[in-house]
């Protein structure tokens, strides 16, 4: 008989994924993996005998529990799937489905909505990468509301909006924004900017790679030597970001950058790091819109940055923009933002085959 386990299926974001109460799943983390293979049906590139879609997107996992911390409410882990290998990673964060955290938690009953408030903030610690972020939920009569009138392009439908705000993000794995010190670094004769802030990024110039950056997704992982390349890219950057061998891990992003064509700061094509992303990742999104305003870089020569303190970036991709807000100060940047939602699809068992 298989075992029965709560869970919920939401989308957060751009993707989707399936959120548990940390003591809901094994603590072991051997037994955890194989427990979350199981429900996900991998590796199989269809996961047809689990809940995952074939694609990185939506072979996703938070996993949520009540924080003992100061001045925080709940701690998050994110764990990424592997739709076509035995294997799941705690290497990155991932901001799309941190957007479901918050009212997942509310849910759950892990945060009592704000008394005589339309809107609950929730400050949540996220263990990938000893960061914290706020999320703002509409919460009108003390209760989560997913519907209302925030497009973000790559979700057809409005939903309600959840703002997320992230403070001293840089380094998140690399240990500092430019984990080499510099702003530009030359790999195998090709131009490569290495930057993390939020989310381990490689930012490569389109025409480095004799490539527009306006191709679609399907052409460019049929680009079979363009892929060779950035992967070799990628292995090499791996070491000089201090992420070690990176060829089993899900970073550093490889963002490949144009010049924007809709009125956004900057056009780009990213690769996660094997497959080629819909949109853009969130703290990709943010570690890209950071490259665009730090000299030397080289998104910097090709980007349309707006003047002001207060920067709405937007970061073109293939389903559209992402917006990001970057407060700055004499040339600094204090913090970052972005506008997300999330909704509710499922909820109840998930069934694992583990005897």
């Amino acid at each position: 008989m298989s075992n029965a386990t709560p869970a919920m299926w939401m989308r957060g974001g751009t993707s989707k994924g399936l959120y548990f109460l940390k003591e809901d799943i094994p603590l072991n983390q051997k037994e955890r993996d194989n427990f979350l293979l199981s429900i996900f049906g991998s590796p199989d590139t269809l996961q047809i005998n689990g809940v995952g879609g074939g694609s990185p997107l939506t072979s996703k996992v938070a996993i949520v529990s009540k924080s003992k911390r100061l001045n925080v409410d709940l701690d998050y882990l994110f764990l990424q799937v592997s739709v076509d290998k035995a294997l799941v990673s705690d290497m990155q964060n991932c901001g799309n489905i941190l957007a479901g955290v918050a009212p997942f938690s509310i849910e759950r009953g892990l945060v009592v909505p704000r008394s005589g408030s339309s809107e609950t903030s929730v400050k949540i610690y996220m263990e990938n990468t000893g960061q914290i972020a706020v999320a703002s939920v509409k919460t009108p009569n003390g209760k989560v509301t997913y519907r209302g009138q925030t497009f973000i392009d790559g979700v057809l439908r409005p939903h309600s909006p959840i703002p997320l705000e992230f403070l001293n993000i840089a380094g998140s794995l690399c240990g500092t924004l430019l984990p080499t010190g510099k702003e530009l670094n030359n790999i195998e004769g090709v131009d490569v900017t290495m930057i993390d802030n939020g989310m381990p990024c490689v930012v490569i110039d389109a025409k480095n790679l004799n490539v527009s950056g306006y191709e679609s997704i399907h052409d460019l992982e049929a680009n079979l030597e363009l892929r060779k390349t950035v992967e070799n890219l990628r292995i090499r950057c791996g070491y000089l970001m201090n992420l070690g061998d990176v060829t089993e891990k899900t970073v550093p992003k490889m963002t490949i950058i144009s010049r924007a064509k809709f009125g956004g700061a900057i056009n780009t094509r990213t690769f996660i790091p094997h497959s080629c992303h819909s949109s853009i990742g969130v703290f990709g999104a943010i570690s890209i819109a950071t490259a665009c305003l730090i000299k030397g870089t080289t998104a910097y020569p090709i980007a349309s940055v707006p003047t002001g303190e207060t920067k709405i970036c937007s970061i073109e991709h293939p389903s559209g923009k992402t917006q990001i807000i970057a407060k700055t100060q004499k040339q600094q940047i204090l913090s970052t933002a972005i506008l997300r939602t999330a909704r509710k699809l499922f909820d109840g068992f998930v069934f694992d085959e583990i005897n």
